[in-house]
Formats: C-alpha cells, structure tokens, sequence
C-alpha cells in the first residue's frame, strides 16, 4: 500500500510539530526547575541596627531548599551562622539570619534542593565595609556625691607666693617679743647689772655720816657741860 504525497506531507509536518513541543516542553521544564542560580544573598542592618543576612529564592518550581550559611576565615569555614529552609516564588522568598557581621567579612551560601541542587550561591557573601550601629546605653546619672567635687583652687592660691609676701622680710626669733621696761630687764634676767650695790652704797654712807654726825654733837654737848 502507497502512501501518497499528500499524506506523507501531514506525517512530516506532524513529526516536525511534535519534535518542536518536545523541545519547548522541554526548556520550559528546565526554566521551572530549582537552580542555584535562582538564590541571592546579601549582608544588611535592621531596623535595630543588628545585623543580617538575608537569602532570597527566586524558584518558580517552589521545590524546598536547605540554606546554610558559614563564616569563612582564610579559604575555611570558620563557623556556621545558621541553617534555614525555604520554598522560592517567582517573587522570591527570603530566610534571614541574625549575625553581628564585621565590615568586609566572607560568608558562603550553600544550598542543598534534594538531588536537584547542592551547591554554593556564586560569588561568595562579602558584608558592607560600614558595620550597623549599635544602639548605646544611656549613660547612668552621676550620683550628688559623685557631682559635687572640690572646687577648683583659685589663681590667688597657686603655689607662687604673691609679691608682698615674697618682698616681706623673714622674721627672727625674739622680733615679736614685747621691749622690757626700763630698769626691770636686766634685773629680770641675772640681776648682775642692777643699781642695788650703788643704793646700797649710798646708804651705807648717809648712816656713816649721821652715826658719825651724831658722835660728834655728843662730844660737843659733853665738852660744854665740862666747861
């Protein structure tokens, strides 16, 4: 049995047309399957002012996802930030993880999606050179006995001692003594240099003269009696 040309045309046509939706059908299933390609990362700040590290997926397919995220020193993992996982949409979900980033700090996304993807988000996580700010504590209120200081000495108490008492000349001892009255000093002292032996003296010869005084008028009184 022949087939004719017309109908040998139409199987062609066919043939072509299938083969054609094969590979459409085919793109399109690897376009809606899980791809690393489809997450993102990025370091930021929240509205705490903590740091955070937030990875998006964009999978359509919204097949799960394990996403680990590890802080990377010198080529190694230093530590693990954390694990999360996620369903992407064509709009994207987003995990975040909490993490007190440095500036300029290396971090690695590795996604695991059952045996479609298991690899690491390209290029690697590097933070912002600027860290978040931090809230600061207030500072405590100072106590009174802490605010009350010791004022300042004055410019009139420094160490320089001022012209007038730098020019006054240092007192000697005795300056301050008060003068002895005259007469009473050096008989207070040793009595060496008293008057006492003059007045003494004095009066040992007024007695002299009156006893000799005397003698003499009796003798006087006596002769012109004889007489």
């Amino acid at each position: 049995m022949s087939i004719s040309r017309r109908t040998a045309r139409s199987v062609r046509i066919l043939g072509v047309a299938s083969a054609t939706a094969a590979l459409a059908l085919g793109v399109a299933g690897n376009a809606l399957a899980c791809n690393i390609r489809d997450f993102s990362a990025v370091a930021s700040c929240d509205d705490n002012g903590k740091g955070i590290i937030t990875v998006t997926d964009t999978d359509a397919s919204g097949v799960e996802a394990t996403v680990s995220v590890f802080l990377e020193t010198n080529g190694a993992d230093a530590r693990q930030v954390g694990s999360e996982t996620v369903k992407g949409t064509r709009e994207g979900a987003t995990v975040t993880f909490s993490e007190d980033w440095a500036p300029n700090a290396t971090y690695r996304v590795h996604v695991t999606a059952g045996k479609i993807v298991d690899k690491d988000v390209s290029p690697q996580l590097t933070t912002p050179s600027k860290a978040c700010k931090t809230e600061e504590s207030p500072s405590p209120t100072p106590k009174p006995s802490e605010t009350s200081s010791s004022p300042a000495p004055s410019e009139s108490a420094s160490a320089t001692p001022s012209e007038s008492e730098s020019s006054a000349a240092p007192a000697t001892p005795g300056d301050n003594a008060p003068s002895p009255a005259v007469g009473d000093s050096n008989l207070a002292e040793t009595g060496a240099n008293s008057n006492t032996p003059m007045i003494a003296g004095i009066a040992g010869a007024l007695v002299v003269v009156g006893g000799g005084a005397v003698f003499f008028g009796m003798r006087r009184r006596g002769a012109s009696k004889t007489g």
